[in-house]
């Protein structure tokens, strides 16, 4: 029908922004490690994931393949915060995967519903349902007791990776916000996430001292064409994680970009165990990441239930011509 909308259309792409996100997410854990297990350099990494997204969008731009609105300083001032916790986020988690294994960096992760939840009472949005507390203390108790039986228990990547559940939590809400007022795409988001982080970006590792050196061992490790593949398998990946992560929370929201969070750590901690070793398995540890992961479970499908069962708003037929 002329002018309606395709609920089919609308339900599939909200599916395929969800579970492209997912798997983008997981792919990046075990890339960035694999990529970080051979340089240390994590900001720079950082720097460069960023250069090749702000580059591709840029040139797809010039050349016709990508529509986009004229950068204006408003926006960009609006998306500033956006931009700088986003990239305080992947900074702390990408220096918490140098000394955290893969399962345990996954549990961490996982507070994030819990720093969402906390954020929201505070905010005034009062307490959530019994469900979803219940799961999320689950969540944070199966961390405790995992971190107990964690024999290569590193205290800077812990606090590495609680801080950026914190940033991530901000800048997930954030982003809903953003596009919601401003009516960006997914795309666009992402053009005014790499401009305004490069400069940032930029001036930290030079400030922190990565800069000549990790220049210097990038040129050494590229005669290495596995360090090479991988490096640049990172930088695609790194465009696509963040082409559907601003996709999904666009197309759904921030709950749903941390709901599938929560339930890709599944697969993530499964191979964990078996994929890229500084895994020592110890009952406590297994026993705790085992809660932590039927606690991620259930607080999907708290939040599910929630929104299943949330009255719809019924609109006049004089307001639907409005819309």
């Amino acid at each position: 029908m002329e002018g309606g909308s395709d609920p089919e259309g609308s339900q599939f792409l909200s599916l395929f922004a969800a579970f492209s996100y997912g798997l983008a997410s997981m792919a990046m854990v075990f890339i960035n490690k694999a990529v970080l297990m051979q340089y240390a350099y994590s900001m720079t990494l950082l720097t460069l994931q960023q250069l090749a997204t702000t580059l591709l969008i840029h040139f797809g731009r010039v050349m016709g393949y990508t529509k986009m609105k004229d950068i204006n300083l408003p926006t960009a001032k609006k998306l500033l915060p956006v931009s700088i916790f986003y990239n305080a986020n992947v900074a702390f988690a990408l220096a918490s995967l140098k000394g955290v294994n893969i399962p345990m960096y996954i549990a961490l992760k996982r507070l994030t519903p819990l720093a969402v939840l906390v954020a929201g009472y505070f905010s005034g949005k009062g307490r959530p349902p019994t469900q979803v507390s219940l799961s999320v203390m689950f969540t944070a108790v199966g961390v405790l007791i995992a971190a107990l039986g964690d024999f290569s228990f590193d205290l800077f990547g812990y606090s590495m990776a609680l801080t950026s559940v914190f940033f991530q939590t901000m800048y997930l809400v954030l982003v809903e916000k953003s596009s919601a007022e401003d009516g960006l795409s997914s795309v666009e988001l992402m053009f005014y996430n790499g401009i305004l982080s490069l400069p940032f970006l930029m001036f930290l590792i030079i400030a922190t001292g990565e800069f000549p050196y990790s220049l210097s061992l990038l040129l050494q490790k590229a005669n290495s064409l596995t360090f090479l593949t991988i490096l640049i398998l990172s930088l695609v990946m790194g465009i696509v994680l963040n082409y559907t992560m601003f996709l999904c929370t666009i197309v759904n929201s921030a709950l749903t970009t941390t709901i599938v969070g929560v339930l890709k750590g599944v697969g993530s901690t499964t191979l964990g165990f078996i994929l890229l070793g500084g895994v020592q398995v110890h009952a406590l540890n297994v026993t705790g990441l085992v809660i932590n992961t039927v606690g991620g479970v259930w607080y999907s499908w708290a939040k599910y239930q929630q929104k299943k069962n949330k009255p719809r708003k019924i609109i006049s037929d004089e307001e639907a011509r409005h819309k």
